[in-house]
């Protein structure tokens, strides 16, 4: 494989929020197989700021997989072509000298577009505020390990855990539906008996927030699951829509 390829980039620009938006497209030559695909932005960028222009906005963080603030759709898919990955941990050597790509914004009415490849995800914020605190007092770290939990439903918590709430999932729904992450949010306290006092009105406030944030519904497709840099299970759905029921029949979840 060559140490270096040529590609071509089409990359979505906005000024604004209130603003047209447009794709301009930039040739970058020599670009190592061994970068990111967020340090092949950065080179871009570098050329940019060299030639007098204005940089493309793209959010990072942590640039490990972690903190989920790297999205982008690239070539129509969400965080690229590799399954499990989020954009800051994909490299360059997954791409041909000569191709061209195609970078995006997550496109969502609920995910605004502040400025180029830049999206307002503050939604995901207040559906977590709307779930509220859990008001069982766990004690320290060896107190809350005392609490016994079957394997399973450990398991099965830490791994919705493992959302980074990067809004893959969203961009990826034809609907723009948000559930991926509220399943996974909901069903890591449900599992948990820390999470078992507010269990009814917590599911029912986080997805009425959901509603109210004007996210879509679920098209049942699982391409949320497929584009989860994490793997959240699409089973997490399944089990949010028991735990609404739940919630309706137990009375308590307006509570």
């Amino acid at each position: 494989m060559s140490e270096s390829i040529n590609v071509t980039l089409k990359v979505w620009r906005q000024n604004g929020p209130g603003e047209a938006g447009r794709f301009e497209t930039y040739p970058l030559e020599n670009v190592s197989t061994h970068a990111s695909f967020l340090e092949m932005l950065d080179i871009l960028n570098e050329k940019l700021i060299n030639t007098g222009k204005m940089p493309v906005a793209f959010d990072s963080d942590c640039r490990e997989g972690i903190c989920g603030s790297c999205g982008l759709m690239i070539d129509g898919q969400a965080h690229g072509p590799d399954r499990e990955t989020a954009t800051c941990q994909l490299h360059m050597r997954r791409f041909s000298d000569g191709d061209t790509i195609t970078i995006e914004p997550w496109r969502a009415r609920s995910f605004p577009i502040l400025k180029d490849l830049v999206v307002d995800r503050s939604a995901f914020d207040r559906i977590i505020e709307a779930g509220g605190y859990n008001s069982i007092n766990a004690g320290n770290a060896p107190d809350a390990n005392a609490i016994l939990i079957p394997k399973i439903d450990a398991e099965a918590a830490m791994d919705a855990a493992a959302c980074i709430g990067c809004g893959a999932c969203v961009a990826a729904c034809k609907n723009a539906s948000a559930l991926l992450f509220v399943s996974a949010k909901v069903m890591h306290f449900a599992r948990l008996p820390q999470g078992k006092p507010e269990r009814e009105t917590r599911v029912a406030r986080m997805v009425a927030k959901m509603d109210e944030e004007g996210f879509g519904s679920c098209t049942n497709t699982t391409e949320c699951e497929a584009a989860c840099p994490k793997g959240i299970s699409f089973s997490n759905i399944v089990s949010l829509r028991r735990e609404s029921m739940r919630a309706q029949c137990s009375g308590r979840s307006t509570r």
